[in-house]
């Protein structure tokens, strides 16, 4: 088996593995890196199996640390996209109330827009929302129009190109198949193994997605939590039809439900998504919601 010595090995080629590397090249451009992808490509899975939204940080507690990611991270996102000449669209985003009984929670989440520094954010009325999607009825709306869409798979390739140009190695078909300590030597002490390579490590940095509880249980770490796949489903609006929505459009968030509710996303391609509801998957990679995997399947039942 052949066997290469780094300073840090990353686990998982999606958007935080990639980013996660580049940064760390970033701040150590010494650094021997490596990044493992079990793929034969880079952001297979979740990075590439998603909506394409850039949000803007309405939704979440003012000062917490998803509410500083999104505002910083558009602003950071829109640059990056600039630099690299990657496509998106700052298409906004409206989230309608349609009925009175939601006026009050519109106001509230308009609040901890502000509070969050959302810019340009704004309420609008009836006439205006109409004015901006003449399909769209509604009493009132909060107005984002720096929300934007991109292909979070494009970006997370051109991450990896920058990590390769910032002299990482990166292997694909490489899934992880366990992990050993040998003793502590200038090389490293932590032995990554993959199915006919291996890495000498100092550190490992895991970001396996679907898959980061298998990881954490082949270092010896406790199967609890678990990662239990629920995939989002969409429709999507005949082509015919796409021109009749330019933004996106979000209901106001009942406080029962733990998601978003069902929204309108234009896509990149031109495209028009309307979703998701969530269903478990009958295998950890159901994206489509074929196949059954019995043996994973089994295992959701057994963590109740």
């Amino acid at each position: 088996m052949q066997r290469f010595a780094y300073d840090v090995v990353v686990i998982g080629g999606g958007i935080i593995g990639t980013s996660t590397a580049r940064e760390l090249l970033k701040r150590n451009p010494a650094l021997r890196l490596a990044l493992v992808e079990k793929e034969e490509s880079i952001g297979l899975h979740q990075s590439g199996h998603n909506s394409g939204v850039i949000h803007s940080g309405i939704y979440y507690t003012p000062g917490s640390l998803k509410a500083k990611l999104c505002v910083e991270g558009l602003e950071l996102a829109y640059k990056y996209c600039d630099e690299k000449n990657i496509l998106y669209k700052k298409c906004g985003k409206l989230i309608v109330a349609v009925k009175e009984s939601e006026l009050e929670r519109l106001d509230a989440l308009y609040k901890r827009a502000i509070e969050n520094g959302v810019k340009d954010i704004s309420l609008i009325n009836r006439e205006e929302i109409l004015k901006m999607e003449p399909n769209i009825s509604g009493l009132k709306a909060i107005l984002s129009p720096n929300t934007g869409i991109v292909d979070w798979g494009q970006v997370t390739k051109s991450f990896a190109d920058d990590c390769k140009e910032r002299g990482a190695d990166i292997y694909l078909n490489f899934p992880v198949t366990g992990f050993q300590t040998i003793s502590e030597s200038s090389r490293g002490s932590i032995v990554v193994n993959g199915k006919t390579k291996s890495m000498l490590c100092k550190y490992v940095v895991a970001c396996g997605g679907l898959h980061s509880d298998k990881l954490a249980m082949l270092t010896g770490c406790s199967p609890l939590p678990r990662i239990i796949p629920f995939r989002g489903d969409y429709l999507v609006l005949k082509p015919e039809k796409a021109h009749m929505v330019k933004t996106n459009i979000y209901p106001v968030p009942h406080p029962d439900l733990p998601f978003l509710g069902v929204h309108i996303t234009p896509r990149i391609d031109g495209s028009v998504w309307l979703g998701p509801n969530a269903v478990l998957a009958t295998h950890q990679e159901g994206y489509r919601g074929t196949g059954f995997k019995i043996r994973e399947v089994l295992g959701y039942i057994e963590y109740r």
